[in-house]
């Protein structure tokens, strides 16, 4: 096993040769505008690439990885050669943010253990915690231009986050599809450790004594191992519930500019499963957005927010005192479909006229599964198959009728059919069975 390990030795910080030192002319500055606007703009799954290009000028380089824990999905964003950003590892990323932290969030020449070889790197940390790395840098030092442009795209990465994109949400479900296929593959390497233990304690050309302390030795190493890192894709791919509801308390406290609104929140249990990242930032953003459509309202005096978990969803519920008009035609209510709908999600709202609105939302923890079953199965005709796929998804009609380019009437008509011919009676009890 190779020891990652980060040696590196200070270098004052001076201008870069391509850039100049006067006060900048009208085109340069507008060079520099449209390269904020390309980092501010860029997407989450773009934004390593787009970076990259936008720091080139200033600091040549064969590959850029950027490491943040605001992204549970995706911790990493790579760019550059593919022989690094293929096999960068979190483990190295980790020591790599460790030593610049301790030499004042700033490194601009070092060596580090990256994607299993020693590579010369630039490396900084941005107020929000989240690591840039260079490697193979070009030796012109550090512009501060270059710092400030990182910290400007280490900040739209938490804003990005915090507002749960669509795409976002999209991006982090399928690197929960990758974290399982990753577990798995970490499973086949524990066997592999006990058959090498098994070899060793079997093995007739060494004493009894030397096969235990052999194994013992491996074994302990190969679970120290292990456990780092599997506590480490735990750290950075879960939140638990009661943290994550914390966190939305803090969200929602600057809503006491509203006047006399009074925001209560019910508890979820302290014992609740681990939310995934996503669903985490998912609900936060929901919930910041079913209450200030709420709060919009005339006459709303109180809002209350629960969550609860039974362990497959996150179960939560906003509930106001106000008009009661509230419906799922609203624009408001419109945007938070998008990012349920991400997650395949279900959102409903029970609104009586004088008594308030009730929202209820249930995102699944799970990627939902795949129906693995053939229309003939059950005698679904393919357009029925097609919106049985959707239904079981968590799609609701309005977006099964924009797939498919049918109306919702039609959609209802089929949604009616399927659950006669499979035998269920709602769309909950038609995903049951194909869990089942």
């Amino acid at each position: 096993m190779v020891t990652p390990s980060v040696a590196s030795s200070s270098t004052p910080t001076t201008p870069s040769a391509t850039r100049a030192t006067t006060a900048p002319s009208v085109a340069a500055s507008t060079g520099l505008l449209d390269d904020l606007a390309k980092v501010v703009g860029s997407a989450l799954l773009d934004i390593a690439g787009n970076l990259s290009t936008v720091i080139a000028p200033y600091i040549a380089h064969s590959a850029l990885v950027i490491f943040t824990e605001d992204c549970t999905g995706r911790p990493q964003k790579k760019a550059g050669d593919p022989a690094i950003t293929e096999y960068v590892t979190i483990a190295e990323l980790d020591v790599i943010r460790a030593s610049v932290a301790s030499q004042g969030g700033s490194v601009t020449q070092a060596t580090a253990t990256i994607a299993g070889a020693q590579h010369p790197i630039a490396a900084w940390i941005a107020s929000t915690g989240a690591l840039l790395v260079l490697v193979n840098p070009s030796s012109r030092g550090t512009d501060t231009m270059l710092v400030k442009i990182w910290e400007i795209g280490a900040l739209s990465i938490r804003q990005q986050v915090k507002a749960a994109l669509p795409d976002y949400l999209r991006d982090s479900r399928a690197a929960s599809s990758d974290r399982a296929r990753i577990i798995t593959e970490m499973t086949d390497a524990h066997s592999t450790t006990l058959e090498l233990l098994l070899a060793m304690l079997r093995s007739r050309e060494t004493s009894d004594a030397e096969a235990r302390r052999s194994a013992t030795d491996f074994a302990a190493s190969s679970m120290v191992r292990l456990r780092a890192v599997s506590d480490r894709d735990r750290s950075l791919a879960e939140e638990p519930v009661a943290q994550a509801f914390a966190r939305l308390r803090e969200d929602l406290r600057p809503l006491a500019r509203f006047g006399d609104v009074d925001v209560q929140f019910v508890e979820p249990p302290l014992n609740g499963r681990a939310l995934p990242g996503e669903v985490a930032h998912a609900g936060r953003a929901i919930v910041r957005g079913a209450v200030l459509a709420l709060v919009e309202q005339p006459g709303v005096g109180r809002v209350r927010v629960q969550w609860d978990c039974d362990g497959s969803n996150l179960l939560i519920n906003i509930r106001d005192d106000g008009p009661g008009t509230l419906t799922l035609d609203d624009p408001s209510v419109r945007q938070l479909s998008s990012r349920i709908t991400a997650l395949d999600g279900q959102l409903s709202i029970d609104a009586t006229e004088g008594w308030g609105s009730d929202i209820v939302v249930v995102l699944p923890l799970d990627v939902p599964t795949t129906p693995t079953q053939t229309p003939g199965e059950w005698g679904l005709t393919a357009r029925e198959f097609e919106v049985f796929t959707l239904v079981v998804q968590g799609s609701r009609n309005r977006a099964i009728a924009n797939s498919l380019v049918i109306s919702e009437n039609t959609v209802k008509f089929h949604v009616a059919n399927i659950l006669k011919k499979v035998g269920a009676t709602n769309r909950s009890e038609l995903a049951a069975l194909v869990r089942a």
